[in-house]
């Protein structure tokens, strides 16, 4: 359960600041303050839903692209943020196509890095406690 919930919060947390950094340099991504909570839980939620998804259709149908897997799923996460007014808009075609791509490797990368801070963390206190 902790390790859910540690993955949850590592999920939004790198979501955010993907999030910020596209509105910040990509042309053509809006993030309003108003929306920027909503727009972050929808494109968590939408991607932990999207990417099992994608992952098995494209297992099942072209097998070639699993590598692309993340992008395609973050892209439909994106969208999907995009259909709740008031937070995230993305307009262009450029930003369509840079967009996902940063978020998805700020994602990646800040979940591996966040991820591994903890387990080291962790991995310390345990040492430290039965020493």
């Amino acid at each position: 359960m902790i390790r859910f919930l540690t993955h949850t919060v590592v999920n939004i947390i790198t979501s955010a600041i993907a999030l910020l950094v596209a509105a910040w340099l990509v042309d053509g991504v809006t993030l309003r303050a108003g929306g920027f909570v909503v727009a972050v839980l929808v494109f968590v939620v939408a991607n932990a839903i999207l990417a099992p998804f994608v992952f098995n259709m494209a297992r099942q149908y072209a097998s070639a692209v699993l590598g692309g897997i993340g992008l395609v799923s973050t892209l439909l996460a994106l969208f999907v943020a995009t259909l709740f007014s008031g937070g995230l808009s993305i307009s262009g075609v450029t930003a369509w196509v840079v967009t996902p791509l940063l978020v998805w490797i700020i994602t990646a990368l800040g979940g591996w890095i966040l991820l591994g801070w903890w387990t080291k963390r962790k991995v310390k206190e345990r040492r430290a406690a039965t020493a």
